[in-house]
């Protein structure tokens, strides 16, 4: 588009705009958890270009983490009876992927 010499400037704009009003609308992070995602981030990417495999391995081992963190999460905002509109709100979602069966 660059090359067309089409202005992209307004869009861009609108859509920096956009993505600041939802980064301000969910919930943060706290500092320690962000640094240590942004810490593994680093590490896991160096891992992948000398070890790939090692990489896959320690992706398998944070997707099992992540997965079974987000189950025992859900069970507790169930608890709490937290609406999946507020869930939504909170993790920058649509509805349907907030909706966690409560048992």
């Amino acid at each position: 588009m660059y090359e067309a010499d089409v202005d992209l400037s307004g869009p861009l704009a609108d859509w920096t705009a956009h993505l600041s009003v939802v980064r301000d609308a969910t919930v943060p992070l706290p500092e320690r958890p962000a640094a240590l995602l942004a810490e593994t981030g680093e590490q896991l990417t160096a891992t992948a270009a000398d070890a790939p495999l090692a990489a896959l391995r320690a992706a398998g081992v944070l997707e099992r983490i992540a997965a079974r963190v987000s189950r025992e999460t859900a069970g507790v905002l169930c608890d709490d009876g937290v609406s999946a509109e507020a869930v939504a709100t909170a993790l920058a979602i649509t509805r349907s992927k907030a909706l966690v069966p409560c048992s």
